[in-house]
């Protein structure tokens, strides 16, 4: 995913269809520098992890 539409999709209030791994996941932040996401699985949000943007895939 490239780091202008994570950004987008972090600041909306509208739910994305994004997986991490094949596991659908909310984008919480996005840290442009490092391009990294912070993100959680949608049935587990105390299991938050950062992982690199071009991991993420919206559908």
């Amino acid at each position: 995913m490239n780091k202008q539409r994570a950004l987008e999709i972090a600041a909306s209030p509208v739910m994305a269809n994004v997986t991490y791994d094949g596991t659908p996941v909310y984008i919480q932040h996005v840290d442009e520098k490092e391009e990294m996401a912070r993100i959680y699985p949608l049935n587990e949000p105390e299991n938050e992890q950062s992982v690199p943007l071009d991991s993420l895939v919206e559908h």
